[in-house]
């Protein structure tokens, strides 16, 4: 197990939110201990007592429910080393030293390929490995690209592309739902399911993060990533194990399988909008053009839906939709298998009969499956629903995830030729929006999103 994590951009968001309650979950674990050094870069003028009170404000505002001695113990291991991060010089002073460590880059993706070659020329301990935050570049020319310097710097299987979802226990538990149990695997097909909806719906406004989102927009900071990951885990023949090598190829077909969208296809299967002034609960939320930080010639969208096709034996006719959007009126985030109907009701019934339909709660989380049963009425039909209670889990998703990195395991990572057939898929998207070949539309913020 590797003992030494450098974080580079260690005081911004990812590492306060994310990266220090992760390491203070794993510490009360029992999964870390008293020789793990973490080391925190960026530009900032700090010295190791600044970052340590730093790091102590951070763990009790977003950590504060995890013990105090496990918190502690994260900010005493903690040391600060002021770094450019394109600067060959800098990063090898940071990264100096025989045993491998493991280096987090909690940077803005246009940084990656300048922090990945200083790296290489930084000439890292054998044994070391890289973790990148998605989006894994900013196109498919760029990934490709970011793919080619990592192959120089690092064997693949050192190369840790990180995407939070595929640790929470109810993305996992997707995949487990089909495998472990012989009642839904022979369901599991176009045959039996019309319609899968992948959603990220979120009452959220910016927030703050005009820096990042837009220019990313929300089919570059959700769908491209997050949704296509489920997309896979919903869609993919069953592999042979859960190893990385096995999971990986099956998600890689899912992706390469998918029917490629013509200019008219995304005219048709396509939306895209972004937020106008409105209220959400309590507070008036500002038009996303007049949020600070927003550029509003970049046109960004807070609203994408895209649907897809797959072009295999399993799942041909059934329809894929993928769709995230901020500021809506319905916190609504769920993986939706909408089953086909009964193809026959007995004669003489009354009520309405509606088709099975089994949510994967995502936040919060849990598992519910629609059915229809009689109602208190003799000869007629009703709805009930059966639901699972989910016992939370014993590590947060970046505690899961900064465990494989440190122990080695990269079943959950995201492979190279992964990460470029996953912008293969929302290449032909963005072409047609930037051509503006779809309208933006607009919708109030807290309405349920652009009609």
């Amino acid at each position: 197990m590797i003992d030494r994590l450098v974080i580079f951009g260690a005081t911004g968001d990812l590492s306060a939110r994310f990266l220090l309650p992760g390491l203070a979950a794993l510490r009360a674990e029992g999964h870390l201990g008293d020789r793990f050094q973490l080391v925190g870069s960026d530009r900032s003028d700090w010295d190791d007592g600044q970052f340590q009170s730093w790091a102590a404000s951070q763990l009790e505002r977003h950590g504060g429910g995890l013990p105090t001695d496990a918190r502690k113990a994260v900010v005493a291991s903690a040391r600060f080393q002021r770094a450019d991060v394109t600067d060959s010089a800098d990063v090898a002073s940071v990264v100096a030293g025989d045993d491998p460590l493991a280096v987090y880059l909690a940077l803005p993706p246009a940084l990656f390929p300048s922090a990945v070659t200083a790296l290489h020329r930084a000439e890292l301990p054998a044994g070391s490995r890289i973790v990148l935050e998605k989006p894994f570049g900013e196109d498919l020319d760029s990934a490709v690209e970011l793919n080619r310097l990592l192959a120089e710097l690092v064997p693949e299987e050192a190369v840790y592309r990180v995407d939070h979802f595929l640790a929470m226990t109810t993305v996992a538990n997707v995949l487990s739902a089909r495998l472990a149990n012989r009642v839904l695997e022979p369901l599991w097909n176009s045959t039996h399911i019309a319609e899968v909806e992948i959603v990220w719906d979120e009452d959220l406004a910016l927030e703050g993060r005009a820096g990042y989102y837009d220019s990313a927009g929300a089919l570059k900071d959700m769908v491209q990533n997050h949704l296509l990951q489920l997309l896979c885990l919903v869609a993919m023949e069953p592999p042979v194990s859960l190893g990385e090598r096995d999971l990986r190829d099956r998600k890689v077909d899912v992706l390469r399988s998918v029917r490629p969208l013509t200019d008219d296809d995304v005219v048709h299967r396509t939306r895209r909008a972004r937020y106008a002034a409105g209220r959400i609960d309590d507070h008036d939320v500002p038009a996303y053009v007049d949020e600070e930080g927003v550029d509003p010639g970049r046109r960004t969208e807070t609203f994408a839906e895209v649907e897809l096709e797959i072009d295999s034996w399993r799942w041909s006719g059934t329809k894929f939709l993928l769709r995230s959007g901020k500021a809506l009126g319905t916190d609504r985030k769920e993986v939706t298998v909408r089953f086909r109907p009964v193809p026959h009701i007995p004669f003489g019934h009354g009520g309405e009969v509606l088709p099975n339909v089994l949510r994967f709660g995502l936040e919060p989380e849990g598992l519910a499956l629609d059915l229809t049963g009689m109602g208190p009425h003799a000869r007629t039909f009703a709805p009930f629903t059966l639901t699972a209670r989910m016992d939370p889990p014993d590590l947060p998703p970046y505690g899961r995830l900064l465990l494989d990195v440190l122990t080695g395991d990269p079943a959950l990572s995201i492979r190279g030729d992964e990460a470029e057939e996953a912008w293969r898929v929302v290449t032909p998207v963005l072409s047609a929006w930037e051509r503006d070949l779809v309208p933006l539309q607009e919708y109030p913020a807290g309405s349920q999103g652009p009609s």
